[in-house]
């Protein structure tokens, strides 16, 4: 908010910090925990004590299990194609007039070659790079979590 109230407009800079909060707010709970775990083992190795407890060894053990680690990564994906799916069709019902419009968008894909969001679906130029950022990042998440159940490890 700081940003914006000196610039006047919402920059890729807010974008991004933005997206990390909610991240951190969200999925980047599970990870901070599981940092606190791993430091909670290095600091105890070090030092000759024990700081994990039954249940910490236990959930570190079942996060080294492929078909657990592909399982919840399946459900991951799932609920991000569920998301990105919402949040598209939301930002394009703001730039579009029916669901033809849209399905015209979906089925011509020129519009992304084109790097313009007056001629894609997208009603303004930020709503238009939140959508370009967030396709990337579903592409990459999707190819990500997928990977553990296509090519899974032999652990």
């Amino acid at each position: 908010m700081y940003v914006y109230q000196h610039t006047g407009e919402i920059s890729n800079f807010l974008i991004v910090i933005t997206i990390f909060v909610i991240y951190a707010c969200t999925f980047g709970i599970f990870d901070f925990i599981r940092l606190d775990r791993w430091m909670r083992n290095k600091i105890g190795n070090w030092r000759g004590v024990e700081l994990l407890t039954d249940k910490d060894y236990t959930i570190m053990d079942r996060n080294k299990n492929p078909k657990y680690i592909a399982k919840k990564y399946r459900i991951s994906s799932m609920i991000h194609i569920v998301l990105f799916i919402l949040g598209q069709t939301i930002f394009w019902s703001l730039g579009t007039d029916s669901w033809e419009e849209m399905k015209a968008y979906l089925t011509d894909l020129s519009w992304v070659e084109q790097g313009d969001f007056t001629q894609s679906p997208y009603p303004n130029k930020t709503l238009f790079s939140i959508g370009m950022l967030w396709g990337i990042v579903f592409v990459v998440d999707l190819i990500y979590s997928w990977s553990y159940t296509l090519f899974p490890s032999k652990r």
